[in-house]
């Protein structure tokens, strides 16, 4: 299945996508929304069986703006370093063990919507990722082999960063991840059936036109699987919560010279099987 949320801001309708991609079922008669509500009770499998006996009916106004996938998750933690390429272009490691930092929640916007430059801000800076969505509660788990079995489905997410922010303003890196806008997400949620193996997707984003990052989720360093079993071991994952999972070469950061967003820039980007967004640029107010 493919998880929809249309609408305005804060008043989005869930729904699931049709194959033919242009017609969307109304998920309200199973769940009010995609929330940790929703994935914590067996709503993917409610879902499937209502898609499955005909129970939902079309959604009339498919011309709305489309929301995140998920609704308010309670924790977006992202993975740093970990595509071999994007560690050498950042003169940096390959790390031996993944590297967590968090995303305030709050940064999360959809797919196509405007992303803000922050004040003060000369060096922000684009991201493809692959996101993971939890499924259900996942603490200590016992070997990396489980991690696959936590997982709701993925989506296409744009982990927006201000590099002097995250790099050259001391403390951790949160500080230039967490900015209004910073995390563009969607259009879908593609359900973890769907996409049988996370290791072999193409990606790619483009900046006004030019292709900047264009690679394959084989280069990560650690799976997807390991990564969920290894932060689980550092803090509890709770359904809904987001794991993105790093950013291939290709970053503004990595240029010779850098190449930093500005007002007027579009972002394009897209996995193979999780579908593309764009995303225009502007000041924050």
């Amino acid at each position: 299945m493919k998880l929809v949320r249309l609408g305005e801001r804060g008043r989005e309708i869930p729904g699931v996508l049709n194959d033919d991609l242009t017609s969307v079922l109304d998920a309200r008669p199973v769940t009010a929304d995609f929330d940790s509500e929703f994935f914590s009770n067996g709503g993917l499998d409610r879902l499937h069986n209502a898609v499955r006996d005909g129970k939902l009916s079309q959604l009339r106004e498919t011309d709305l703006r489309v929301g995140a996938p998920i609704f308010k998750p309670e924790k977006i933690i992202c993975i740093g370093l970990n595509y071999r390429n994007h560690a050498r272009e950042s003169g940096m490691e390959v790390p031996k063990e993944p590297i967590i930092f968090m995303k305030a929640p709050n940064t999360l916007v959809g797919p196509n919507d405007d992303v803000l430059i922050p004040h003060k801000s000369l060096k922000t800076d684009w991201e493809i990722e692959l996101a993971v969505v939890v499924r259900a509660t996942a603490t200590y788990l016992k070997t990396p082999e489980d991690g696959l079995k936590y997982v709701a489905g993925y989506a296409a997410s744009n982990d927006v960063s201000e590099r002097e922010f995250q790099l050259e303003r001391g403390g951790q890196w949160d500080k230039g991840k967490s900015c209004a806008t910073f995390n563009p997400l969607g259009p879908w949620l593609v359900t973890a059936d769907e996409i049988p193996d996370p290791q072999q997707l193409q990606m790619f984003l483009e900046v006004n036109g030019q292709r900047m990052q264009n690679e394959n989720t084989s280069d990560m360093i650690f799976s997807v699987s390991y990564l969920i079993w290894y932060v689980s071991q550092f803090m509890v994952l709770e359904p809904g919560d987001i794991i993105n999972t790093g950013t291939p070469s290709g970053v503004g950061l990595g240029l010779q010279p850098p190449r930093y967003l500005k007002p007027g820039d579009e972002m394009r980007l897209g996995i193979e099987g999780l579908g593309e967004h764009c995303s225009r640029v502007v000041v924050t107010p």
